[in-house]
C-alpha cells in the first residue's frame, strides 16, 4: 500500500474514532461512574440506616446479608429485600420529615 492511501485509510477513520471518543465520555463513563457510586452506597448501609426501595417503600434496614437486607418495613413486619432494589439511602434530614 502507498503511503498517500494509507494515510487516506487513516484519515476516513478519523470520524469514527471521534464519535466512539464522544459516545464514551457522554454516555458509558456516566452510567459506570453512577453505578459504581450506587454500589459503594449499598455496599456501606448498615443496621438502622434508612432506605427507599425501587417500589417507593421507606424501610430501615435490620441485617445486612450477602444478597439480601432484612429490612422493617414497620413494628411487626420484617422483610427480606434483595440489594437490587435499592434505590437510595435517606439521609438523617430526610428520614425526619
Amino acid at each position: 500500500m502507498e503511503q498517500g492511501g494509507m494515510q487516506e485509510t487513516l484519515i476516513s477513520l478519523l470520524p469514527i474514532v471521534f464519535f466512539i471518543a464522544i459516545f464514551y465520555l457522554l454516555l458509558i463513563r456516566p452510567a459506570n461512574v453512577k453505578r459504581k457510586k450506587h454500589q459503594d452506597m449499598i455496599n456501606a448501609l448498615q443496621k438502622g440506616d434508612k432506605i427507599i426501595t425501587t417500589g417507593g417503600l421507606i424501610c430501615e434496614v435490620v441485617k445486612a446479608e450477602k444478597t439480601f437486607f432484612s429490612v422493617r418495613l414497620n413494628d411487626d413486619t420484617i422483610v427480606r429485600l434483595s440489594r437490587e432494589f435499592i434505590a437510595y439511602k435517606l439521609d438523617e434530614s430526610e428520614a425526619q420529615e
